[in-house]
């Protein structure tokens, strides 16, 4: 069976919560609908003609990229554009385009989460922080037979995580009341009948962005018809999530070392470089994408080195008067999610025994040729 266009996009945004997008970031459906089976989805980078072109020759009918495909508002589409001969293909063949853009950068597990793991960095924080995750009390009675499997369930989804403490819960006995109505068929009791049962309360804490999850896991697990249950927002501040991360090499290399391996394990035939390639660097940022107006967070966390993409002649000036050196591999490098993203679904629709294929776009978008 096939998995729906709503569903896929469930699983992706379980990756890329849409709420962890930079304020006026272009993400979410852009073109097409969600509301189909979904033979394949084709992962990119870039939306371009080329990768349309692939998507209809692979049977896709759902594109999920990084960078938006529609970024600035559409006053018309003319098909005797490039830009309109582009919509209207996706539209003729029934193509869905859906973004995940700087969400995808700021989650953990994300593009910048992967550009530190391939460099190896340990110790790591976001460059900027841009969301706070909001925490939930979860709270839920469940007979004393299912006390267990409701905490599993709850764990398991994600629930009661408080700093470095997991599987923290409350739990209280006590008995509930209920009188089953016509039509009813009870876990407890009988309709029409008073019922009086030995329950327990349990209270847990569940992370915004898990809060679906953990829902409907709680209410997978629990044997009642119907469910009493609370789930009220806290004051209490959750986890932040940031653009960038800055961490530290386990042994201080020179920039020129770190260089070549950025070359290497980003697959760059040629980058540029800011600073002197003896110095010695440790504290290292990276931040996917146009990061020129990240220099001075990169300052600012105490890094050696900024690497990204984008860096402009003046940037590169005043990072160097400050002493910071700058890796620019380019904006390209970014490719590297499509992989990535790609598995992470495979696995997702494979638990959920969907016959929807998943494959990386095999379409090189670099635009610059290096001489």
């Amino acid at each position: 069976m096939f998995a729906n266009g709503q569903t896929v996009i469930q699983l992706m945004e379980q990756l890329a919560p849409k709420q962890y997008a930079v304020e006026g970031d272009k993400i979410g459906l852009q073109v097409g609908t969600l509301n189909k089976e979904i033979r394949k989805v084709l992962v990119a980078l870039d939306v371009t003609e080329e990768v349309v072109d692939e998507a209809i020759r692979e049977g896709a009918n759902l594109i999920i990229a990084h960078h938006a495909v529609i970024y600035r508002p559409l006053a018309k589409i003319d098909t005797g554009t490039p830009a309109g001969r582009l919509y209207e293909r996706l539209i003729k063949h029934d193509i869905a385009v859906y973004i995940a853009h700087t969400n995808l950068d700021v989650t953990e597990g994300g593009i910048n989460d992967w550009m530190a793991d391939m460099l190896g960095l340990t110790d790591r924080d976001p460059l900027e922080e841009v969301h706070t995750d909001k925490l939930y009390k979860l709270v839920v009675f469940v007979p004393e037979d299912h006390h267990e499997r409701m905490l599993n369930a709850l764990f398991g989804a994600g629930a009661g995580q408080i700093g470095n403490y997991s599987k923290c819960s409350f739990n209280i006995n006590g008995t509930g009341t209920f009188l089953p109505g016509e039509n009813t068929k009870p876990y407890l009791g009988e309709a029409g009948k008073l019922e009086r049962a030995k329950e327990v309360r349990v209270e847990t804490i569940v992370p915004g962005q898990l809060q679906r999850r953990v829902v409907q896991a709680m209410l997978k697990a629990h044997p009642y018809e119907e469910v009493a249950y609370d789930l009220y927002q806290l004051d209490l501040k959750g986890r932040s999530f940031g653009l960038g991360r800055v961490g530290k090499l386990q042994e201080p290399v020179t920039l020129g070392q770190l260089a070549e391996k950025v070359k290497q394990v980003f697959e760059v035939p040629a980058l540029r470089v800011v600073g002197d390639l003896s110095g010695q660097v440790r504290k290292v940022a990276v931040l996917g994408g146009s990061g020129a107006r990240y220099t001075r967070h990169a300052i600012f966390a105490g890094a050696d080195v900024l690497v990204t993409g984008d860096i402009d002649y003046h940037t590169a000036h005043d990072a160097l008067a400050a002493g910071l050196s700058i890796i620019d591999p380019g904006h390209n490098i970014e490719k590297l999610m499509k992989p990535r993203v790609a598995d992470y679904l495979k696995q997702e629709l494979a638990g959920r025994k969907s016959s929807t294929e998943v494959m990386a776009s095999a379409v090189h978008t670099e635009p610059f040729i290096f001489l």
